[in-house]
């Protein structure tokens, strides 16, 4: 791959804040594996489009580059003019993990870094940019010689979206490169299935164990689970999985062919193997289970979507915010709820300023602990 910069330099090699050193900021409390970079490309554009692409609407399946550039060039005329005269389209920081990530960081004054890599081109720069503008710890983050993975997030005119990322020839950490060092002091992982990923996943949540991490594991899409359910299962079987978020056609997928396939069932297959399992369900909230205690909580929000892109992310956000704060069940649930609706308001997995503080007010209506940080946003 070409020159790899390590986690505690820069380009320069000066050394930056890590894990050692008299006086280095304490280690993040969360960490996310996302094993490329990712840069989101998000336009809100007509269904005639969305009939031209291979594959489910609604879902997210990898793409190959001369795909992604077909895409993206017919979206310019097919984008849907906005009434409130926002922008149709932006160029962000993305991947599921680096939103929720980003979330706990921005909206929740979490302490976070991410384990991944990205190339030395533009997209890459974007990526670190964005992400390191909201104090993310990027110094587990390797800077190689090539190019960052992209992806098109396709909405339509209900908030709907369809997400094809295209991952050939982007660099990405590698299993053996990640190290006991990188999880060192810090208290969560959080991890996105993928079965390009797997052996990278299996390399960090082994390590992370060993250093006393919890994992939560979101199952990415309905196509990952319905073609690689096997590998799922097994991950899941392991025991190193504690939390688990699952939308309802990932949940469903879990039990295809079978005669109870429901998101319930589902939530109890989850359960068996993880301390807390949680099955969001878009406009009508979310189940989750932990132990015996089962909560059905409403979405909040849904009056205003804009755009469902990052709506499970920034749930993630927001229950692990709760967890973190030792709260109850049904008040992670509910912050999931605020956090996650805070991000359907506008384009793109990026909440903006204005929907931090809707947030902050829909969780100070419904009696929730408001982040400190919240007073200095407004």
């Amino acid at each position: 791959m070409g020159v790899e910069i390590q986690p505690n330099e820069t380009k320069t090699g000066k050394e930056t804040p890590g894990n050692n050193g008299i006086g280095a900021p304490p280690p993040p409390l969360v960490l996310g594996l996302q094993p490329a970079a990712l840069v989101d490309h998000v336009a809100k554009v007509d269904w005639s489009l969305l009939s031209q692409i291979s594959g489910e609407p609604g879902g997210s399946f990898p793409v190959v580059a001369e795909e992604l550039k077909r895409i993206l060039s017919e979206v310019n005329t097919h984008i849907l003019c906005s009434p409130d005269n926002l922008s149709s389209s932006k160029t962000i920081a993305g991947g599921s993990v680096a939103n929720t990530i980003r979330g706990l960081a921005a909206g929740f004054g979490v302490n976070c870094g991410i384990i991944g890599a990205c190339g030395d081109d533009e997209q890459g720069s974007l990526f670190m940019t964005n992400m390191s503008s909201y104090k993310v710890d990027l110094s587990r983050l390797r800077l190689k010689s090539g190019q960052t993975a992209q992806c098109v997030c396709l909405v339509d005119e209900f908030g709907n979206r369809t997400m094809r990322p295209c991952l050939s020839g982007a660099v990405k950490v590698q299993a053996n490169e990640i190290t006991q060092q990188d999880f060192k002091g810090s208290k969560w992982l959080v991890v996105r299935y993928a079965i390009s990923n797997l052996d990278i996943i299996h390399a960090a949540v082994l390590i992370a164990k060993e250093e006393g991490l919890s994992i939560s594991l979101d199952l990415a899409s309905f196509e990952m689970v319905r073609k690689f359910r096997l590998p799922l299962l097994q991950l899941l079987e392991s025991g190193n999985i504690d939390l688990c978020f699952a939308n309802e056609d990932e949940a469903t997928e879990l039990l295809r062919g079978e005669e109870d396939a429901n998101y319930e069932a589902a939530l109890e297959l989850l359960s068996k193997h993880c301390k807390w399992a949680v099955v969001t369900l878009g406009s009508n909230g979310c189940i989750a289970k932990n132990g015996k205690e089962v909560v059905r909580v409403p979405a909040i929000g849904k009056e205003k979507a804009t755009d469902a892109t990052g709506a499970g992310d920034l749930f993630a956000s927001g229950f692990l915010y709760g967890l973190i704060k030792g709260l109850s069940l049904e008040e992670c649930c509910r912050v999931g709820s605020c956090s996650g609706g805070s991000v359907i308001r506008s384009l793109g997995g990026e909440v903006t300023p204005e929907n931090w503080q809707w947030m902050y007010k829909q969780m100070q209506n419904k009696g929730l602990p408001v982040p400190d940080l919240a007073n200095s946003k407004s």
